[in-house]
Order: structure tokens, then sequence, then C-alpha cells
């Protein structure tokens, strides 16, 4: 669907399609857009692993921490590879509490790159490199362009677009004004889309999927 496909659906569903609209175009594209990128949040829906400018990050020896591309939110994988090298080495992602109980002193390790420490805007490597090389990783991202555009679409699969437009509706009913506040709409919508695609992750909770977790595969007779 296309952002004016989005914003029709969206009128047809608030019953705002009289002349003189409750909501300006230039709103409801913005709760689309938010809408766009909650999903992707919530759902995990973009994973990038081909985008050189997201996936790649030169190291410098003697240089622990690299700013990540701001689309980036949640490394998937990540690998150093040591410049001369033919083979890359996998990088555990893990916390800083870890680090502590597990291995006192990381902050001054001088050996090899083991462990990453991803923050909210950057990365920063245990211990600290002792070569050039380059990280490479596999992310979940945002959308890359907000929809401004009558023609322009979402980038997740069009099978989720229409969903979009609750949270629209969602933000829609939730304006303290007279004309538009309507608390059961409101509440209904936003439940439709966290039924679609899942509640938004604190920072925390984000953080504990990622890091000091080991992955066990279960095998069943």
């Amino acid at each position: 669907m296309t952002l004016a496909d989005l914003i029709r659906r969206f009128r047809v569903l608030a019953d705002d399609k009289a002349t003189g609209h409750l909501f300006s175009d230039e709103d409801i594209t913005d709760w689309l857009n938010d809408a766009h990128a909650q999903a992707c949040v919530r759902g995990r829906l973009l994973l990038e692993d081909a985008d050189a400018e997201m996936c790649t990050i030169p190291v410098t020896a003697g240089v622990h921490s690299y700013p990540l591309h701001h689309l980036v939110y949640e490394i998937e994988r990540i690998e150093f590879k040591a410049t001369g090298e033919s083979r890359s080495q996998h990088i555990k992602i893990k916390s800083r509490g870890w680090l502590d109980d597990n291995h006192p002193g990381w902050r001054d390790d001088g050996r090899c790159v083991r462990f990453a420490i991803q923050g909210e805007t950057s990365i920063r490597l245990v211990g600290t490199p002792t070569v050039n090389g380059v990280l490479t990783i596999e992310a979940y991202r945002l959308p890359r362009e907000a929809m401004v555009a009558e023609d322009d679409t979402p980038e997740i699969h069009q099978a989720s677009h229409e969903h979009l437009i609750q949270w629209a509706l969602f933000r829609a009913f939730s304006i303290p004004d007279s004309e538009t506040l309507d608390p059961n709409r409101s509440r209904a919508a936003e439940a439709e889309f966290t039924a679609r695609f899942g509640a938004l992750p604190d920072s925390d909770m984000r953080r504990r999927t990622r890091e000091d977790a080991e992955h066990v595969v279960e095998v069943h007779p």
C-alpha cells in the first residue's frame, strides 16, 4: 500500500471522510511513520546483513569504541577480521555486569577481541584490538526513510501495511480534544497493533535478549 492508500484507509476507519477533516494529512503521515518504526522494533522486521554502510565498521588498533549506524538498534551477530587474515572471529555480545562477574579486569584486557558491549549508539570491543581490521555485523534496523510522497510505501511486507493504520488510529483518538478523544477506540486500536507486532520492549528488555544468554539447541529423539 502507498502512503496515499494508507491515509485513505485511515479516514474510512476513523469516520473522517467529510469535508473539513478532523485529522490533517501531515498528522496522519507522522503517525504512520511512527507506526512503521514501532512495528520494526516490536517485531524485529528488518534484519540488515548486506548494506556495507550499516554492516561494516573499520577498526583501528588501540581503539575499542565505535559508533553504530543511526538506523541500527539491535545487533544480531558480530565478527572481527584482522587485516591480512583470511578468517573472521565471532564476537559474543555481553553486558558490563556479566563481564565484571566473569572476566574481572576486562577493561584492561590486552588479549585479542573476544567480546563486545552494545550501547544505544555505539559498540565497545573487549579486549582492545591490537591490530587494524574490520567488524562485520548483522543487525535489526529502522526504516531507511520516512514516507513523504503519496506513492511512498513501507519497507515491511505488504501483508502488514494495513495494520500500521491501527497505531495511527490509537494516536488520533488519544488527542485531548472534544471532537476526537475516544479512549475506547484508542485502546482497541493500540491492542490490535500490539497483537500484530508485539509489545514495545524497553531498552533493558532489548539488552537482555541479546546479552548473557547462551543459545542452546535442544535435540529431541
